[in-house]
């Protein structure tokens, strides 16, 4: 991992408008969560315009950071960890198998990166890269206990040799992904890293995918549908269907910067073309 010497945690902070305590306490960890995922958008835009990203530290630090873009799950949640480890959490990094809108059929890759913080004798799984789904809190590695985040609950269910994350909507379960205690590497990282920016069935490479969490809700964009999911009351639902319409809500709604994506608007009109 970065050095904490490298890491600017001071940029990082202010990216998010933290003003808290900077020490390894559980209150740090999730005002963290909390502010992560509302103000660094998961996207997919580098795939989508078919560019591999790059999980290089400072890449990642560039252009999450510095340059007001956002990534998807390996870019966000290796941004976490920097963030974490800069600050003197014992952090390790684990692999999980995404099952949310995954069709039933052979086990899925491990495709996901999740985090394990060890924190005062008590495990935590702390997620800000998982889309429309993202946690907005650290869950505590307790077997099956519904958890409580700003933006519902959540509850880890223990299986033969691992735990699956579920998610619960309305009065429904849902399970999102399921992981061991396996700690990964850099290279599981790249591997899992180049598989869903280039496999020609990833949906990072052939959707547009946009979140991001707000107060009381959650914004989602998959091609041309933008989702508002209140947390209380009914979803709205909005279609935009010419390029404009999508690039506004990319800068505004998600608030990316999209200076150097010279090929994204012809990218866009792509997407409008599908339906």
């Amino acid at each position: 991992m970065t050095s904490i010497h490298s890491f600017d945690l001071d940029a990082y902070l202010g990216r998010i408008g933290y003003r808290g305590a900077v020490a390894p306490t559980l209150d740090t960890l999730t005002e963290i969560q909390a502010r992560h995922p509302a103000t660094i958008t998961f996207e997919n835009l580098d795939s989508l315009t078919g560019r591999v990203p790059s999980l290089a530290p400072m890449d990642v630090q560039r252009k999450l950071v510095t340059e007001g873009r956002g990534g998807y799950c390996f870019e966000q949640n290796l941004l976490l960890r920097h963030v974490l480890d800069a600050i003197g959490f014992r952090v390790s990094g684990l692999g999980a198998r995404v099952l949310w809108n995954t069709p039933a059929g052979p086990t899925p890759p491990r495709s996901h990166m999740v985090l394990r913080v060890d924190l005062d004798g008590d495990a935590y799984i702390a997620d800000v890269g998982f889309g429309g789904m993202t946690m907005t809190a650290p869950m505590r590695l307790t077997a099956g206990t519904a958890q409580e985040t700003p933006h519902g609950p959540y509850r880890l269910v223990p299986t033969e040799d691992s735990h699956r994350l579920e998610a619960r909507i309305g009065d429904q379960w849902h399970p999102l992904y399921v992981f061991d205690q396996v700690e990964q590497t850099s290279t599981d990282y790249e591997v899992g890293n180049w598989y869903v920016a280039t496999h020609p069935a990833s949906p990072f490479v052939t959707t547009l995918i946009c979140a991001r969490t707000d107060a009381g809700r959650r914004y989602a964009l998959r091609d041309m549908e933008l989702s508002i999911h209140h947390t209380v009351g009914p979803s709205e639902r909005h279609r935009l269907d010419t390029p404009a319409a999508l690039r506004d809500a990319l800068e505004g709604t998600f608030n990316l910067n999209l200076a150097g994506l010279d090929d994204l608007d012809a990218r866009l009109a792509a997407v409008c073309a599908k339906s």
